[in-house]
């Protein structure tokens, strides 16, 4: 059974900036005040057994189970979307293979402390929904808090769950949220701007918070996402079949230059809740007086990817002692610069180091295709002297080579081909993203929309429509190229290029994003024409909003990331940022890198790859018990040391996996695995 229950809860004067844990110190009846920024709370209680904060009710053998159905796929209730976003977002991020790990080595089953138990793994709690904004609706970060029963406010703990990637506010469930849960922490989720903002054209309909889909007048201030444009454009882009708009892309407000904010923010929201479920009610019968602050509270800003990052950011940019400490894994981190530290593996400099993330992955985008068996992409990159002449595989070689100059490992050869559809959505998503580019730009020839089998642009289905809350990762359809030859706006993989009038995969535009990312022309290193520059000198500037300083303050951190990450590479992330934080914060560092081999940014490789991949998701929850004993010790010497920890691959993947290919990490490393850092050197060892 569950209640829920919505309330306005009124902000009670001027000293709204969070009283409750804004500082280090809190007077003896300091009241408990709402955020600032904090709107309506919808608040649901889960009794652990027809429903739950973990499993919606599916528990472990559900979540491993089909997708489940909708009472009127038309009009799905809000808890079914509810549940179906977290059946969809848990193994998203997870394996739920068997012999993959999944019920013997993570799984709602598996306990806190690892123990591989009977339980569907449900867990009983309540659950805080809001919107942060500034009263206009136009921003609208879902923010929500989860609250397990078993939450002891003496031993008070809080982990943070910042969505990866462009999902929704559930989308570290089965990461950071589980985890949390798990050690009856409460977990505060942020979808940080980007998540599950999924806008039609064709009937004027939205997202509301919720996930129920309602037209943009209906929803008014409650929607997720609606472009900014005057009725007359928006009428205009509805004639083009089946367009879409999407909140990472699409909000005109590079969201990733908050993705820190909206994480403290979220942390703030948990403490709000905490004081109103545990504070002594003050003497006017309404208020709460504070019991819950950082200074009796262990907080861990964590998550996966897209959330990591928001993570160190939050860290970084914490001035308020909210933050305890740091664990994260394969976190989407860029670095403010590329100089002033040495990354080194096997005492070889890198190749290339502390790349911006549109830098990469445009430049991904022109060869993970050829690569990928897409010779009409591997000939045009030839012919405009980006590629070796030859045969295909001549070409690919060439391809994989150049991406290592670039940054790649040779451990991410095996995995080059299968990312060259992601690289292409987040190319052009962050381009949109980082230029605050309005949908109608269609900048470098891109949109997006759902397609038909023949590669051609289609209107969502009402029922697509209806459960886009639960189904979409936060990046929405399939890239269109409207510039195509032909005249024929189709999915990238068709398009024709109009400089030569070859089929290479829409080419020209993939070029132009490149152009975006460097400021000069791809193929002759010239100056852009006026239009371009501009364009690439408002992306630069969104690129820059949104890198790190690599300075945690003190704060202990564990970052973990696995050697043969494809979508993003070590030496540009956690590398690099090891070298950047060694720069800032020298001796008084207290960060610690763990590189894991054979381990990717998507463990969903693990069953597809048994020979190459081993589950990463494993050694977040080492590092989270790391960083948790650590801060509840007191003493950051009981850190594991950097390294580089050794798996073991299985021969197929009918072999289960277990502890003997994901070794712990260790608290003395051999001096052959240790990762050092000498001033600004760092040095991994091969």
């Amino acid at each position: 059974m569950k209640h829920t229950l919505t309330r306005f809860a009124v902000l009670a004067g001027a000293g709204a900036a969070l009283a409750s844990c804004g500082g280090n110190s809190h007077m003896p009846d300091e009241l408990n005040v709402l955020p600032s920024y904090l709107g309506a709370i919808t608040i649901t209680s889960y009794d652990g057994t027809s429903d739950d904060l973990l499993t919606a009710g599916l528990g472990k053998t559900g979540l491993a189970a089909a997708v489940p159905a909708y009472a009127d796929p038309l009009n799905p209730k809000a808890a079914e979307l509810r549940r179906n976003a977290i059946w969809a977002n848990y193994r998203a991020v997870l394996d739920i293979n068997a012999n993959s790990g999944y019920g013997t080595l993570y799984g709602p089953n598996v306990d806190a402390k690892g123990n591989v138990t009977a339980s569907e793994g449900k867990i009983a709690g309540t659950e805080y929904l809001a919107y942060s904004d500034d009263g206009t609706g136009n921003q609208n970060v879902t923010l929500m808090v989860q609250v397990p029963a078993g939450f002891d406010p003496d031993h008070a703990c809080i982990v943070t769950g910042t969505s990866s990637g462009s999902r929704g506010v559930y989308g570290a469930i089965g990461s950071a949220g589980e985890w949390g849960l798990k050690n009856n922490c409460a977990v505060a989720y942020a979808d940080k701007g980007s998540g599950n903002g999924l806008y039609t054209f064709d009937d004027d309909s939205v997202n509301q918070q919720n996930g129920v889909r309602a037209t943009r007048t209906v929803a008014g201030k409650n929607a997720n996402f609606s472009p900014a444009l005057s009725d007359a454009d928006r009428a205009a882009f509805a004639k083009l079949t089946g367009r879409v708009a999407f909140k990472h892309a699409h909000s005109q407000q590079n969201p990733e230059k908050d993705w820190g904010k909206f994480t403290l923010q979220a942390v703030e929201f948990a403490y709000y809740v905490l004081n109103e479920k545990y504070g002594v009610l003050a003497s006017d019968n309404k208020s709460h007086v504070i019991r819950l602050t950082p200074r009796n509270t262990v907080t861990i800003a964590s998550s996966i990817s897209n959330g990591a990052g928001s993570a160190l950011l939050a860290a970084e940019q914490d001035t308020k002692g909210l933050i305890s400490g740091v664990a994260a894994t394969e976190p989407q981190i860029q670095p403010k610069t590329s100089t002033g530290y040495t990354v080194r593996q096997g005492g070889a400099p890198a190749t290339a180091q502390g790349k911006a993330l549109f830098d990469y992955s445009t430049y991904a985008a022109l060869y993970q295709p050829c690569i990928a068996g897409s010779a009409g992409r591997c000939t045009a990159l030839a012919a405009k002297g980006l590629l070796a002449a030859g045969d295909l595989a001549t070409q690919q070689a060439d391809a994989k080579a150049r991406l290592k100059a670039y940054g790649w490992l040779a451990d991410s050869d095996v995995l080059q081909a299968a990312h060259a559809g992601t690289n292409i959505l987040v190319a052009v998503t962050y381009a949109n993203a980082y230029g605050k580019f309005s949908v109608t730009d269609k900048v470098c020839g891109f949109s997006f929309a759902p397609v038909d089998a023949t590669g051609l642009p289609v209107a969502f289905t009402a029922a697509q429509k209806a459960s886009s809350f639960a189904t979409q990762n936060g990046i929405i359809g399939s890239v269109i190229y409207e510039n195509s030859a032909d005249g024929i706006p189709k999915v990238y993989t068709l398009g024709i290029s109009p400089s030569n009038g070859q089929a290479d995969q829409s080419l020209d535009g993939f070029l132009c994003l490149r152009a975006l990312a460097t400021g000069m022309d791809p193929v002759t290193g010239g100056v852009l024409d006026a239009g371009l520059l501009a364009q690439s000198t408002r992306v630069k500037a969104g690129m820059a909003e949104v890198a790190a300083t690599g300075n945690l303050h003190g704060k202990p951190a564990i970052i973990v990331q696995g050697r043969s990450d494809t979508l993003i590479p070590v030496n540009h992330a956690s590398r690099a940022y090891l070298g950047l934080n060694a720069s800032a914060e020298g001796a008084t560092s207290k960060l610690r890198y763990i590189e894991v081999t054979n381990a990717n940014h998507f463990d969903a490789f693990t069953n597809a790859l048994p020979a190459n991949i081993v589950p990463l998701h494993v050694y977040l929850f080492r590092a989270l018990d790391a960083m948790y004993a650590s801060l509840k010790s007191g003493s950051s010497a009981s850190l594991p040391p950097s390294q580089v920890v050794r798996t073991v691959t299985r021969a197929d993947a009918s072999t289960p996996i277990t502890v003997a290919n994901v070794p712990p990490i260790s608290a003395s490393p051999a001096a052959a695995d240790a990762i050092t850092v000498t001033g600004t050197v760092v040095d991994v060892p091969n």
